[in-house]
This record gives C-alpha cells, sequence and structure tokens, in this order.
C-alpha cells in the first residue's frame, strides 16, 4: 500500500495538525527563469512518470485539490500536467453538485472518474467539500434530504461531521488497499493574497467570469472556513491518504513545489517495467530486423 513521501509540507498523521503553522509563502524564492526552466523539466518528469506507471500496470494515482476561490488550482493543474498526454491523465472538476447528484450519497459523484490502473486522475474539489463548504454553509445539507441530518435552521452537531470523516477514511482506504495511492493537496492561499487576486479579476474584463459575488460573502467566513479545513485535514491525513499544506501566495513557485511533491509520490511506488512479451532472445529479434530489407 502506498506510504506517503515526508517533507515539510506534510501534515501529520497523528492529529496535531495546526493549520497556523504552514506559510502560505516560502521566504527564499528562486529566480523566476529558474523557476520556469524547473517546472518545464519537471512537468516532462511527471509525464515520464506516468508512461512508467501505465508500464507498470499495477497503480493508480489520485490527485484531489482543494483550496479557497483564487488560489490557483486551475492553473496548477494545467502547469503540473503541460507536457502530460490526455490518455493518461484525466481532470475532473467538481461544482455544485446536480439534482441527481444529491440523490446519492455525498461520495457517489466522484466514483465513476476515479483513475484506473496506470493513470493519473485529478480532482479539482471533491467529496471535501462536503465537509469544508457544507460545514460552513450547512443549509446545503437539507437537499440531501438525510434521514439522520440536521432540521433547517438547527445546529449540525459535531457528530455529524465526524461520521463524514470516517466515511471518507473508510473510503480512502478501501482505495489504498485496491492500487490506488491518494495525494492531496490544500492549496494554502492567505487572506490579502486572495482579495489581491479578487481584484485583478475585477480590474480585467475578460476575467470577470471569474468573480461571483459569493467570493464576498465567503471571504467574510474566512475564519469558519479555517476551522473546516483544520477539522477535515487533521481527521482525515493519513500515510496511505496524506494532505500536503502547499503556500500558494506565489503561483509559480506553488507549482514548482506541487510537481516536485507528485514525482515524489510516483517515485515511492517502486514501478517495474513488465516482462517482454516475446520469447525469442533480443539479439534475435534484432537479427531479424536488421536483415528484412526490401532491396
Amino acid at each position: 500500500m502506498f506510504d506517503a513521501p515526508h517533507d515539510t509540507t506534510l501534515a501529520p498523521f497523528d492529529g496535531t495538525f495546526d493549520l497556523a503553522a504552514f506559510p502560505t509563502i516560502v521566504p527564499e524564492r528562486p529566480d523566476e527563469d529558474d523557476l520556469e526552466d524547473r517546472l518545464d523539466d519537471l512537468a516532462e518528469r511527471i509525464d515520464d512518470l506516468q508512461r512508467k506507471l501505465y508500464a507498470d500496470d499495477r497503480w493508480a494515482l489520485l490527485l484531489i485539490f482543494q483550496g479557497r476561490d483564487a488560489s490557483g488550482k486551475d492553473g496548477t493543474i494545467r502547469a503540473v500536467f503541460s507536457h502530460s498526454s490526455p490518455a493518461g491523465v484525466q481532470v475532473k472538476s467538481f461544482q455544485t453538485p446536480t439534482h441527481l447528484e444529491v440523490q446519492h450519497d455525498f461520495l457517489w459523484r466522484t466514483n465513476p472518474h476515479l483513475p484506473e490502473r496506470g493513470h493519473i486522475g485529478v480532482f479539482n474539489r471533491s467529496y471535501y467539500e462536503e465537509v469544508l463548504v457544507a460545514r460552513v454553509h450547512p443549509e446545503f445539507l437539507q437537499a440531501q434530504r438525510l434521514p439522520e441530518g440536521p432540521a433547517p435552521g438547527e445546529p449540525v452537531p459535531p457528530e455529524f461531521w465526524d461520521r463524514r470523516f470516517e466515511s471518507i477514511r473508510d473510503h480512502e482506504l478501501h482505495l489504498a488497499r485496491s492500487g490506488t495511492a491518494i495525494v492531496k493537496f490544500l492549496l494554502n492561499v492567505s487572506f490579502d493574497e486572495q482579495r489581491d487576486r479578487f481584484l485583478a479579476r475585477l480590474d480585467d474584463p475578460e476575467k470577470h467570469w471569474k468573480f461571483q459575488e459569493s467570493d464576498i460573502r465567503d471571504r467574510a467566513r474566512w475564519d469558519d472556513y479555517t476551522e473546516a479545513y483544520q477539522a477535515a485535514i487533521t481527521a482525515t491525513s493519513r500515510p496511505w491518504a496524506p494532505w500536503y499544506v502547499i503556500p500558494a501566495d506565489d503561483k509559480d513557485h506553488m507549482r514548482v513545489i506541487v510537481a516536485e511533491r507528485i514525482i515524489a509520490a510516483i517515485e515511492a511506488l517502486d514501478l517495474q517495467p513488465p516482462e517482454p512479451g516475446f520469447d525469442r532472445p533480443v539479439e534475435e529479434l534484432r537479427a531479424i530486423l536488421e536483415g528484412d530489407r526490401k532491396d
């Protein structure tokens, strides 16, 4: 079963996670050109490793990206997989649940998009929205018509979220035992940097579509979201499904760090090339091909 590589961005597994202890920016920033060259090299390496993942045919890799609005999820996913074949990497973005999706359990809508062996699946948001957004806005739970859910207007008891965390842990452990390595990223953007990115969107008419008035509403609930992330990561960071908290105020540096973590995760799988599918020695086959010429 997959075991998470350790580094300074890894959320601990023992319940001691403290989001406030993780920075939103790395003090010593490499040169801009160095970051671009480094990211390009890392993106090529990810493509190479995905091909080896496919050849090994034992593992799938599921990458989950979570973060506040304007934390850089879309751009990071595009950047780190810029050299990857769409045949080997599938990206799925999860928006507001549809009517059909809320008629099922909260894990249901992601299941059809889980990666098959040899492939990388990327979730831009995920079932974690059901313990993040739904925790800050519990009124969203009413559409799910849960038999043991909270009544309208009543506070949601802590046990409700504990049960959801348990379901997520069981789900991810099942996937891990079945050969899916899971790596989860929180893109950790600061309050001030998020404001600046929102203002940049308002300053550019071509980016107005990226901004919604609900973004301002959610900024007013910043501390509530912090508590929700704190609880979710504490409850679900495990060796087989780790959380990495990535400084997100510097987009270029963030993308390099994410790419490095993805590479470390794939390399930890100890991928092996398959046995050759031919019986005769390579030298004999080469001799046949070299002599196979038309005059």
